[in-house]
């Protein structure tokens, strides 16, 4: 039988090797807690093992960092006390909420010792965007008619600040229109109509009597929801058409892709013939004469080219008001419609024919050159008592496919050999007003006053792969 001090001996043994095996458990998993002292009640012949911890490898006993005790006003002194006292790790306490006054003295020393705010650096406006005046090539030509660009008066626009900028295509969305009203949409329109007075007068200085108006100058004006009458603005485009005739520029308009006359659905020719309205009223409140024709592609074929073309035949000859019939002009485009497929109806109807250069290139009429095609448009636009006009660009350098070639290039490098002598050229070209001055100065059709032409350095060329073909708004406006 064991005699009373060993079983006293055994007890605490198995208490200490517990407490031993779950320390070493916890340093096991990673943890950093600190083996906590656990005092065994020693029986009366256990007096000198209630001093006995448990042994642990050094490789293997980790303790927590000591933490340093806080400072703040109004923390536990208790704890202080207890963590000096013992061997467990001092805990940190949540310290006391602050009085309000105690927060207002804080909020006053800090924002007394706060550097001053830095001011904002105000940055010097850029330089107003300069072009190239290289050399060029000097050629001959008998042609001594108008040459002329669309839309955008590149140097106008990019005048800094922007807040100068002169242009007349400023636009919007219809959420714009639900936001801000229709008064807003219309001041817009008078904006695109005032610079319109700045660009004529531009052209005049440059000797460029030519241009086509953007059709964007009121935006949304023919929307079958949002659209509005523009007689709001009658004098002021009344005062365009009188500067215009008074310098003796022309003026036109090429209605976007989206019109088509010769479409399936009822809806697109409703729309189509609204466009042409709007872009009629416009020219008419000018005061425009015969001259100010508006140009429109055939469109699609819609897996039936006669049967659209039929289709385009009654859509003109029924459906379009007079005024819209009267400046009505046919394009040939470089995909659907080629000057071969238009002329019979052009001659039938007596609609002229725009002949373009660049899309007889790429889709061109069999057995039928050029010269022939511009004889057989310009005795249309004779019979009408308009000035024939003909459209000329060209693909960018190293275009291939038909969509390569199909995106203008910058500017245009020669005048056609077959060009008459006295019509009206449309350069459709990305440099607009730069590519007719190139075009003056190659041909030495006007002087060029270089003093208005910033120089710079040469633009970098894009290539042709990184851009696919424009999309019909941007097409619409080259």
């Amino acid at each position: 039988m064991p005699s009373p001090r060993s079983i006293s001996r055994s007890s605490a043994d198995v208490a200490i090797s517990t407490v031993a095996e779950a320390t070493f458990t916890s340093v096991q998993q990673k943890r950093t807690l600190r083996p906590r002292r656990v005092k065994v009640v020693p029986g009366p012949l256990a007096q000198e093992d209630e001093t006995r911890t448990p042994s642990i490898p050094n490789s293997r006993r980790k303790t927590a960092p000591k933490r340093e005790a806080e400072s703040t006003p109004g923390s536990n002194t208790e704890d202080e006390e207890d963590s000096e006292g013992s061997a467990a790790p001092s805990r940190r306490t949540k310290p006391k909420k602050r009085n309000a006054s105690q927060i207002e003295v804080d909020q006053a020393s800090y924002s007394s010792e706060d550097p001053p705010k830095r001011k904002r650096k105000i940055r010097a406006p850029k330089p107003e965007p300069v072009y190239v005046i290289p050399d060029v090539e000097r050629k001959e030509t008998t042609f001594h008619g108008r040459l002329g660009y669309a839309c955008l008066n590149t140097v106008l626009r990019n005048k800094r600040p922007a807040s100068e900028a002169t242009f007349c295509s400023r636009t919007c969305r219809i959420d714009s229109i639900k936001k801000n009203g229709l008064d807003w949409v219309k001041d817009l329109g008078r904006q695109n109509v005032q610079d319109m007075l700045q660009l004529i007068e531009w052209n005049e200085q440059n000797n460029i009597r030519f241009m086509r108006i953007s059709s964007e100058m009121f935006p949304f004006a023919s929307h079958e929801t949002y659209g509005y009458s523009l007689t709001y603005c009658a004098s002021l485009l009344a005062e365009v058409g009188a500067l215009a005739k008074k310098y003796g520029h022309r003026l036109t308009t090429h209605p976007g892709q989206f019109t088509q006359l010769g479409s399936p659905r009822e809806a697109v020719v409703r729309a189509s013939i609204r466009e042409l309205e709007y872009h009629c009223q416009m020219l008419d409140l000018m005061g425009i004469g015969p001259d100010g024709v508006m140009i429109i592609h055939g469109g699609g074929v819609y897996g039936d080219k006669a049967a659209t073309l039929q289709r385009i035949k009654k859509t003109i000859q029924e459906d379009l008001p007079k005024g819209v019939r009267d400046r009505l002009v046919l394009e040939n485009d470089e995909l659907c419609y080629n000057a071969a497929d238009l002329l019979p109806l052009c001659t039938e109807l007596s609609v002229p024919l725009v002949f373009d250069y660049h899309h007889d290139n790429i889709n061109p009429s069999p057995g039928l050159p050029p010269a022939s095609i511009i004889e057989q448009a310009n005795k249309i636009f004779a019979a009408r008592g308009i000035k024939p006009k003909q459209h000329l660009s060209e693909p960018r350098e190293g275009a291939v496919s038909v969509m390569e070639r199909r995106a203008h290039a910058d500017r245009c490098q020669s005048l056609p050999n077959d060009l008459p002598d006295d019509m009206d050229l449309m350069i459709e070209a990305k440099d607009k007003e730069q590519a007719v001055l190139h075009l003056y100065r190659m041909y030495n059709l006007h002087p060029v006053i270089y003093c208005l032409l910033p120089k710079s350095k040469l633009k970098k060329l894009k290539d042709v792969n990184q851009r696919g073909s424009p999309s019909p708004r941007k097409r619409m406006e080259t």
